[in-house]
């Protein structure tokens, strides 16, 4: 099993930029499929973002196309979310998650429940 730590949230401007990360250890981070999912208060976990195993291919949520980027360094057991021109319904708790299975087909991988290991989230804010 992996585990999951995140970091980088904070406060920022609309318009502002925040890069998350999400360090991983135990087994090998090659072998999972990372997301990263959002959480604001009263609302449902949603889906951000998905990179493959190799990192070379990338799905993401409609809201956040053209404003957020997933990346991942397997050498350095990490996977990043760049946050670009960010707005204040962007603000949440970020969680990033991990699962081994493989499936054909991002859409498998927009289900929270698909996951089996999850961060301690980080809470960006944004203010109008």
């Amino acid at each position: 099993q992996v585990q999951l730590v995140e970091s980088g949230g904070g406060l920022v401007q609309a318009g502002g930029s925040r890069r998350l990360s999400c360090a991983a250890s135990g087994r090998t981070f090659g072998d999972y499929v990372m997301g990263w999912f959002r959480q604001a208060p009263g609302k449902e976990r949603e889906f951000v973002a998905v990179i493959s195993r190799n990192g070379a291919a990338t799905h993401y949520t409609e809201s956040v196309k053209g404003r957020f980027t997933i990346s991942r360094g397997n050498a350095k057991n990490s996977v990043y979310l760049q946050l670009n021109s960010l707005k204040p319904e962007d603000t949440a708790v970020y969680y990033c998650a991990a699962t081994d299975v493989y499936y054909s087909g991002f859409s498998y991988y927009s289900d929270w429940k698909r996951y089996d290991t999850w961060g301690q989230g980080t809470q960006v804010t944004v203010s109008s």
